[in-house]
């Protein structure tokens, strides 16, 4: 099957990217009540902000039908390095796959999101992604 996106990393790995790369860009398409509830990565060590942008509209979570012209307007080139984040890595593979539909060209879903799959007791955030990695990130 071909992989219409330029494919999963690791959430260890986009840290690094958006170290070294200032080009590099970290979309995250979660929902306005999970950047507002759950939180959100902090990029601030790296001099960079998280783009915030919803690939579903809470609540009915229909996909934003401004989301490709969204990203356009934040400026976000074709060529540069995209890493999209969502909660556990689902919602970001769509969005990765609509923006290389339109000519993005390096766009990367980051394995188990934000907060990875649950636990045994049903908790996120506790055996994968940004937030079990530690990697910084700060609740508004």
């Amino acid at each position: 099957m071909e992989q219409n996106y330029a494919g999963d990393v690791s959430v260890e790995y986009v840290w690094d990217v958006l170290e070294k790369d200032s080009d590099a860009v970290l979309l995250d398409v979660r929902t306005i009540p999970e950047f507002q509830f759950v939180g959100v990565p902090d990029l601030s060590a790296l001099g960079k902000d998280t783009q915030l942008l919803p690939w579903q509209v809470y609540p009915q979570m229909q996909v934003n039908p401004d989301f490709v012209a969204t990203v356009k307007q934040l400026g976000i080139k074709e060529e540069q390095p995209l890493y999209i984040l969502c909660r556990s890595g689902v919602r970001s593979v769509s969005a990765a796959i609509a923006l290389t539909a339109q000519g993005y060209k390096n766009c990367f879903n980051i394995l188990h999101g934000f907060e990875g799959p649950a636990d045994e007791r049903g908790h996120r955030g506790k055996v994968a992604g940004w937030k079990a990695a530690g990697i910084p990130w700060k609740q508004n």
